[in-house]
């Protein structure tokens, strides 16, 4: 039943969640009445989540994710955001990872993407090593058209993911201001 699972992982914020207390259809007695259950963002028949994210990669190695650090956490519209993080091989066989940079523009004039993608890298390890992996990311690629159909970077806050796929991750928090 995956087959109705949404294929972008860029969609809009809803504003109504699944909280996954919601009633799913294995949970639906046979031949019960016809009724609303106010299913609204997520698929009824199929579940809250994807079989695999987006940028989901399959690998006969694991990788570990540390030291994530960001250049500054307030930028102006003009300034350029460096994100490095520290990538090691912990399985027993040399692996290539694609590392993922997500960013989530918390409130803007219109509604926005949940997560975009941003950047990302291949990095080959042999187990046991480690490499920093770093990413330039100019603040004016966070621009978007508002309302009035003119292209522009509001100023606010924005969630940062360095992650494995669109769904993994911890969140890091920075500031565009004027």
């Amino acid at each position: 039943m995956v087959g109705q699972i949404p294929i972008y992982y860029a969609h809009n914020s809803t504003g109504r969640p699944a909280n996954r207390t919601e009633t799913l259809i294995d949970d639906i007695p046979v031949e019960a009445g016809q009724t609303s259950l106010g299913n609204t963002s997520f698929y009824l028949d199929a579940g809250f989540d994807p079989l695999y994210p987006f940028g989901y990669g399959l690998s006969y190695t694991t990788f570990r994710y540390d030291n994530i650090r960001l250049s500054d956490s307030e930028l102006k519209k003009d300034a350029v955001l460096t994100v490095e993080c520290d990538i090691t091989n912990t399985g027993e066989y040399e692996g290539t990872e694609v590392v993922q940079l997500y960013v989530q523009d918390k409130v803007g004039s219109v509604t926005r993407p949940v997560k975009e993608l941003k950047r990302f890298t291949r990095v080959t390890l042999k187990p046991g090593e480690t490499r920093t992996v770093v990413f330039d990311l100019p603040i004016e690629e966070l621009a978007f058209w508002n309302i009035d159909m003119v292209r522009t970077v509001e100023p606010g806050d924005f969630g940062l993911w360095v992650a494995t796929h669109s769904q993994s991750g911890d969140e890091f928090s920075f500031k565009v201001i004027d």
